[in-house]
């Protein structure tokens, strides 16, 4: 017997019933519209997959209902009045595709980003707010949004929500009385001053989103589910710097005592279901979880919401652990289980955990890097470990001519992904591994604890290999020789990189990251990492919960300056952990020897020592190709991947080798 089955009972939002206690998280369909503000076919396809998965209810990303008080550079995101027809004609199709499956859809509708407009998504457009107050990212003060303007929102989201109810939509999400976005801007006094009905007390500050859901109920029926994206509290330190968890703070946007009242006034007002999450852009680690936030981190918020009011409750925040989603449904925690990362991850999630196949569930890591990193910066929607993400028909297996025999050099990510690849196009591979086992530099990156995910990443590559029945030598190097020798059709070299060492004077206690993670090396209570980078930080951060006294030392002046995280979730998250956990930093400083227990630098005062037990060297890789370079000219068909080719990070070893292997 399943153990999950109870995540399968179905639920209702109104009187919508979704068959089971899965929702796809709504997360910003960038790149998934077109220029008249329908979805495009890759938008169609990719909540489609998901809905094929099993998942119960679609929600869709943010789609827009204005573009004239807020412009919105189309095509960015779906807007449900840019075009009705258009949106209406690509709309139906989606809905048509989705209730194949017996799954719901709801449209996710915003009323704008205010102080919050990313520039490089939505253009150097003057910002609106309810007050002129700093902008989020810009340096920028915003124009008060007028009350003529207000009328016009709400009445396209009426609008909006005719066209989406027309275009087979089960319900609508709004969005959002959360993360801080305009209608959460008018709802803070923080960042609402104004003076006339729409500000002052806690019901002008909620009118806005009150006579959004009233217009809705008015133009599509008391019936037609409206879904409320809700934060009970948003972990503002001040404008622009948000709080650690655990840290004490004073809370300046919304505490917990206004968002209990909150909650039932928009619940008073009409709203059939809160999605609940917690934060805001300018506590952006908290709406957006990085690895270094825990699993769950919303279900406290969830089940305080479920005490409060009497409609359903939504939680989602890295609630992909199958026990933990049933633990929350059983003890009242929430009633829906929201996945949005880990729907793009593995589209199949919830038919796998149906069919008690567990082992097969793709992770999602939390790195941020192929979705909201990408969000932030290009404008587009995909996933670092699921290359066909949001890419489903583009990214297509392609059909195979005639079958070869493919040699894989090295098990890292980039030679697992491309076996796994060509593989299943019918190709057959065969991997040589130097090591005890799969996965490259993912056993050591996976050593903290906040980076369990990326030794379930290659748990998952071992596990998928071994069903699809590839060849693995494990403990094997393969020389040029072997290789010339043998009678593969084709050679993938993927032998990954090595960190890079420079002698320091007392090397036998200077140590490299991956010795020190891995436990071949015991750096003592007391060691200086140099380099800030994206791995010397998540070190330094691991030791530090170990106890250990940790500096850094960057030659750069900042940590994270090079290759840091894409994403600014994780990036500003990991800068704030390290003086948080009182790893000291020492930037534009250069090591120059270590003697006698004494590290020397050269620093802007002149030359400094630090005394430690131990130096450990994270100053990056280099790509390790000698035998690509070998065989360069000797093998017909010869392809180099992963960081041997270029050092880079898990997505791009997913990536390019997705793109080389299918096209084999």
């Amino acid at each position: 017997m399943n153990k999950y089955k109870k995540l399968f009972e179905p639920i209702k939002i109104g009187k919508c019933e979704i068959k089971n206690r899965f929702a796809l998280a709504p997360m910003g369909p960038l790149g998934l519209a077109d220029s008249e503000g329908g979805f495009n076919q890759r938008g169609i396809d990719y909540y489609t997959e998901r809905a094929k998965g099993g998942t119960g209810l679609i929600i869709t990303g943010v789609t827009f209902v204005d573009n004239e008080v807020e412009e919105h550079g189309m095509p960015n995101c779906p807007c449900s009045t840019y075009n009705p027809v258009q949106f209406v004609r690509t709309g139906k199709e989606l809905t048509e595709r989705i209730h194949a499956y017996n799954a719901k859809v709801f449209l996710q509708m915003s009323g704008g980003f205010g102080r919050v407009t990313i520039p490089t998504n939505l253009g150097d457009f003057p910002p609106v707010a309810p007050s002129p107050i700093q902008h989020r990212w810009l340096d920028k003060t915003c124009r008060e949004i007028t009350i003529d303007e207000i009328k016009s929102i709400v009445k396209k989201f009426g609008d909006g929500a005719y066209n989406a109810k027309r275009a087979g939509f089960d319900g609508i999400e709004i969005h959002a009385v959360h993360e801080g976005y305009l209608i959460d801007q008018f709802a803070m006094s923080l960042f609402n001053h104004r003076t006339d009905e729409y500000g002052g007390s806690l019901d002008n500050r909620l009118r806005f989103a009150r006579e959004i859901v009233e217009e809705i109920k008015d133009r599509c029926g008391e019936d037609y589910p409206v879904v409320l994206r809700y934060s009970p509290k948003s972990f503002i330190k001040d404008l622009r710097d948000g709080a650690l968890p655990g840290e004490e703070f004073t809370e300046k946007g919304r505490d917990l005592e206004e968002g209990i009242k909150a909650a039932k006034l928009l619940v008073s007002y009409g709203y059939d279901s809160l999605d609940t999450d917690v934060g805001s852009y300018d506590s952006w680690w908290w709406s957006h979880p990085p690895m270094y936030q825990d699993k769950g981190l919303y279900r406290p918020y969830a089940k305080l919401m479920k005490e409060t009011v009497d409609v359903p409750i939504m939680c989602a925040g890295r609630m992909d652990n199958p026990d933990m989603a049933l633990d929350a449904i059983e003890n009242g925690t929430c009633d829906i289980i929201s996945l949005g990362r880990p729907l793009l991850a593995d589209p199949d999630y919830v038919n796998k955990l149906r069919s008690n196949n567990l082992k097969s569930i793709r992770p999602c890591i939390s790195c941020q890097e192929g979705c909201m990193g990408r969000i932030q910066h290009y404008s587009m929607l995909n996933c670092a470990v699921n290359p066909q993400a949001c890419k489903e028909k583009d990214n297509a297996l392609t059909p195979i001519l005639k079958k070869k025999k493919v040699l894989i050099v090295g098990g890292g990510v980039a030679g697992c992904e491309a076996a796994r690849v060509l593989t299943l196009r019918g190709h057959e591979a065969i991997i040589f591994e130097k090591n005890d086992r799969l996965g490259g530099n993912l056993i050591p990156g996976g050593v903290p604890d906040f980076k369990e995910d990326d030794i379930a990443l290659a748990n998952w590559f071992e596990h998928t290999l071994k069903e699809l029945k590839v060849q693995v030598n494990l403990n094997a190097e393969v020389t040029k020789d072997q290789i010339l020798k043998s009678d593969f059709d084709s050679v993938i070299i993927a032998t990954g990189s090595t960190p890079k060492v420079f002698p320091l004077g007392d090397d036998a206690k200077v140590f490299t990251a991956a010795d020190v993670l891995l436990g071949k090396k015991d750096c003592k209570d007391t060691t200086v990492i140099v380099g800030g980078g994206l791995v010397g930080c998540e070190l330094a951060l691991h030791l530090a919960k170990e106890g250990k006294n940790v500096t850094i030392v960057e030659a750069l002046n900042k940590i994270l300056a090079l290759n840091g995280p894409l994403c600014s979730a994780n990036s500003e998250m990991l800068e704030k952990l390290i003086p948080f956990n009182k790893i000291a930093v020492k930037t534009n400083s250069k090591v120059k020897a270590y003697k006698d227990g004494l590290l020397e630098m050269e620093t802007e005062n002149g030359i400094e020592k630090i005394k430690c037990d131990s130096v450990i060297l994270s100053v990056g890789y280099k790509e390790e190709n000698s035998l690509y370079k070998e065989l360069e000219f000797e093998v017909p068909e010869i392809y180099l991947l992963g960081d041997a080719r270029k050092v880079s990070n898990i997505m791009y070893g997913i990536w390019d080798a997705y793109e080389v292997a299918n096209h084999i």
